[in-house]
């Protein structure tokens, strides 16, 4: 994408009151204002939050949002040119239960009260594969353990990959830990009973692996 491109999306983020993108300061001091209050004061209603975590495009956020308006969406990425997509399309199609905040995960703990998440998605995230990268797995124990501060106590975690690694670590690591597996498929478009949630939305880049015959993987889970 040509800088002149970026620069324009990044304008038009601005504009848009679906997209929030504080300050590295502000989402280091832990005193963002919509922290704990974003259904009152953001959606103000009272559904239960979704978060998508390095959301890209948005296309899986825009995609939960239209199928089930009945809870609202968060996607979240640090790339706002990326995302700028998903905003966009959520504006010009009226969906009022999605937004999308420009951060870096690892401080997702200082966006989201203790028990304000109902569920997260992790869709096709960089495995990481070099062992010198493991602190960058999205799915790494110091990860689940921020996911869970923020989550329900019945909160789940979805995570849906074309990595055949980042599936095997992920799974390793929750039976490792005793955390409580719930669904775990290798091939979730060959198994009849794949949720539809999990089928039913597909990005630009699955729809290729798809073509090329590319197992989809998914896990559904609880953190212990």
């Amino acid at each position: 994408m040509g800088s002149k491109n970026k620069l324009k999306r990044f304008r038009e983020n601005e504009t848009f009151g679906n997209v929030l993108q504080p300050t590295r300061e502000d989402a280091v001091s832990g005193e963002f204002p919509l922290k704990g209050k974003w259904n009152a004061e953001f959606f103000k209603n009272d559904k239960p939050i979704v978060l998508e975590l390095g959301c890209g495009k948005g296309e899986y956020t825009i995609g939960m949002a239209e199928r089930y308006p009945e809870n609202n969406y968060i996607g979240i990425d640090i790339k706002g040119a990326r995302f700028w997509r998903g905003a966009k399309t959520a504006v010009e199609n009226g969906l009022d239960n999605v937004a999308f905040l420009r951060t870096q995960i690892e401080l997702i703990q200082n966006f989201f009260a203790d028990g304000e998440v109902s569920e997260i998605w992790i869709t096709f995230p960089d495995p990481q594969i070099k062992y010198k990268r493991t602190k960058h797995r999205l799915t790494n124990a110091e990860f689940l353990q921020r996911y869970k501060k923020i989550l329900k106590p019945d909160g789940v975690v979805n995570l849906k990959t074309d990595s055949e690694f980042m599936h095997g670590y992920t799974l390793g690591l929750l039976h490792g830990e005793g955390h409580e597996v719930i669904y775990a498929n290798h091939h979730v478009y060959r198994n009849e009973g794949a949720p539809e949630i999990v089928t039913a939305i597909q990005t630009f880049y699955e729809q290729q692996y798809l073509e090329k015959d590319k197992a989809i993987t998914y896990i559904r889970f609880k953190i212990k």
